[in-house]
């Protein structure tokens, strides 16, 4: 038997905070992140 599956409401996300709203955007690490290349990581990672 598989778990149920949570049941999303929009009563649900009033009280769930989006990550856009807890990560700062203009953080150095965000910017950073979005410069990076994940898919390249990605192919030369997998392998292993």
């Amino acid at each position: 038997m598989r778990p149920k599956k949570p049941e999303t409401t929009e009563e649900h996300d009033l009280f769930r905070a989006r990550v856009d709203q807890i990560i700062i955007m203009k953080h150095e690490l965000v910017q950073m992140a979005a410069r990076i290349d994940w898919d390249w990581i990605d192919r030369e990672v997998a392998p292993l």
